[in-house]
């Protein structure tokens, strides 16, 4: 039988931090009560905000943002916290790295993961919400022992787009 994996689309570039570990918390309208390894899907569609660009410090962070439409990793889904007050969403900035300005009436939730681990790219449809992934099948090898692709930053021809940081 055909293991069925569920993955959580997520827009870059917090897709990138996430499997790198560098943000733990996925902020959602909604809650979920789903508890297991997540596959962690690269949205075709990026996030212009600026500082989730600003977060990528490495030339690997900044190559790894580039990948859109596809399978970049594998996390934990231990935890889904609420936060009612703006006050309450900005104690944990550090780990799910939006400004307190981002946090809309009445409730915002905070998907926890941990042991996030990057695997080789594989293009795959997206979906909202959380969505099936049949007949994929989890690397053995995770990025930490396989080399990144090399990515060349083109900008298009009307110039650089606003909020991307050029690498």
């Amino acid at each position: 039988m055909t293991e069925v994996w569920h993955a959580l689309s997520v827009k870059q570039p917090w897709a990138a931090l996430l499997v790198s570990g560098r943000k733990t918390i996925e902020i959602r309208t909604w809650n979920v009560s789903r508890r297991n390894r997540i596959l962690i899907h690269a949205a075709k569609v990026p996030d212009l905000r600026p500082e989730g660009w600003a977060a990528l410090d490495t030339p690997e962070l900044k190559a790894l943002a580039q990948f859109q439409g596809g399978i970049l990793g594998v996390a934990e889904l231990v935890d889904c916290i609420r936060y009612d007050t703006p006050e309450a969403f900005a104690t944990d900035r550090p780990r799910h790295r939006n400004a307190a300005e981002w946090f809309r009436p009445p409730r915002l939730f905070g998907f926890v993961f941990e042991n996030a681990q990057l695997v080789p790219f594989a293009p795959w449809t997206g979906n909202t919400f959380f969505f099936a992934v049949k007949g994929y099948t989890l690397p053995e090898v995770v990025i930490a022992e396989a080399p990144l692709p090399t990515v060349v930053w083109i900008d298009p021809p009307e110039g650089p787009r606003k909020g991307f940081p050029a690498p």
